[in-house]
């Protein structure tokens, strides 16, 4: 891998990928990373905990496991252990992907069986990492791009939901959501293109302070839940048991091998930053992370972790590429999974300031996907036609899923993911269409 200190410095990096930003700059840009993630990584633990009847103490308890894991994975993204871990700026959370797939087990089985298959699948994708070598040319630029133009392109809706105040909010699209979501996004953007320095790179997070101050201001920050919260509590492993069966583990493999493909999209749109493509070294270790890390996780009653996207984004658009930030924000969310109280603090930010951050980072990882293909990918009409292929199928499921109801469910929960049908179509029309 070649070391990127050393590396052509692209005019909008600040921090490139092995290097430390003083102390007093790389807190908060550690924090800010936090801020980009923490809602979605909550959201998983808690939205699989209602599905299935779950009470208080156990959501409170995947919930803290879910930022444990999130944080331990971080940090060996970062800072890997022999072959786990990229070396680069990945921060992980609990993944979407396997939600369905994961109620689903859940209610036919039990939870010990989500965590049997979520643990013995794992092992999948770990294969996959350390097999990257011979499937490389299967995934070329063409693919990559397409794989994160999706994935920026699936979440811009879900910032959106955000910015108005989160889905089923009784106060959803007010004005007063709107208006936070506006101040955010705008003070964010002219910090970024019209500062210097530490302002216009940390803009996300005081784009997201002068929300949450505005939020208190409009008596929308709700601190009911902190004395509850405890300052502390460690991590018990096997608390709901494993139990292993085979259809539960041949599901969740398949959704591995899915979330193995954003995994490789998020590596390449993170190092498309300094203005390359990733090497087989940095893809190896991300997925082994990935797998290592997922069934860890499945041990001690966290849900598979992923990359995540919006963090990408936020790379991109800060200039931060810092892999020693993002080791700094997996820390504090170990932090925050060890001291609940300070966790159930941080989830007091309205989903409005979140979104309209989030808005920005989402559309950035798009940016950053179609960076990667004008890059590398000659504009043929054989790719062309690729990219118009993917583009088409993957957003038409993924905002019409309704076209899917007479499909068999278990069809439904993957073909409903734009990133799956997308990525899919990208790959197999790239290996059909000959180049010549």
């Amino acid at each position: 891998m070649p070391d990127s200190t050393t590396e052509l410095r692209p005019s909008q990096i600040a921090y490139n990928i092995d290097e430390m930003p003083p102390l007093r700059e790389a807190v908060p840009l550690g924090v800010q990373h936090i801020l980009a993630m923490f809602l979605s990584n909550i959201a998983v633990p808690l939205i699989i905990a209602s599905a299935i009847g779950m009470g208080s103490s156990e959501k409170a308890f995947l919930v803290q496991m879910a930022l444990v894991m999130a944080g331990v994975s971080t940090i060996v993204q970062s800072y890997p252990i022999g072959p786990v871990g990229a070396r680069i700026p990945i921060v992980m959370g609990t993944s979407f992907a396997f939600v369905a797939g994961i109620i689903s087990i859940a209610k036919q089985y039990n939870l010990a069986t989500v965590f049997g298959a979520c643990f013995a699948a794992a092992f999948v994708e770990i294969v996959l990492g350390f097999s990257y070598k011979r499937f490389q040319k299967y995934f070329p630029p063409l693919a990559a791009g397409i794989v994160v133009m999706l994935i920026g392109l699936t979440l811009i809706p879900v910032g959106m939901d955000y910015a108005a105040g989160g889905v089923g909010a009784k106060d959803y699209g007010s004005l007063s959501n709107l208006t936070i979501a506006g101040v955010v996004l705008v003070v964010t953007l002219l910090l970024n293109q019209f500062s210097k320095g530490f302002l216009s790179y940390a803009s996300m997070i005081i784009g997201a302070a002068t929300g949450y101050l505005i939020a208190l201001l409009m008596g929308q920050v709700d601190f009911s839940q902190v004395a509850q919260g405890a300052w502390f509590s460690v991590p018990l492993p096997l608390k709901f048991g494993l139990e292993f069966h085979l259809a539960p583990i041949l599901t969740i493999s398949f959704i591995y091998i899915i979330s193995g493909l954003e995994t490789m999209g998020d590596i390449a749109g993170t190092v498309a930053a300094v203005d390359r493509e990733p090497s087989s070294d940095e893809m190896k270790g991300g997925l082994v992370a990935d797998g290592v890390m997922s069934g860890v996780a499945a041990l001690f009653g966290a849900f598979p972790n992923t990359s995540y996207s919006q963090n990408v984004g936020l790379v991109n658009f800060t200039g931060i590429i810092s892999r020693h930030v993002a080791a700094i924000g997996g820390g504090f969310l170990l932090l925050l999974g060890l001291i609940p109280k300070v966790g159930v603090v941080v989830a007091t930010i309205p989903p409005s300031v979140i979104g309209g951050g989030a808005l920005i980072m989402f559309a950035m990882i798009f940016s950053s996907g179609l960076a990667i293909i004008n890059r590398s990918v000659p504009m043929t009409r054989r790719n062309l036609l690729i990219i118009a292929a993917a583009m088409a199928l993957g957003l038409g499921v993924e905002y019409r899923p309704d076209v899917l109801q007479h499909f068999p469910q278990m069809a439904q929960s993957l073909l409903r993911q734009g990133l799956v049908v997308g990525g899919l179509t990208g790959f197999l029309l790239n290996l059909v269409f000959p180049e010549k």
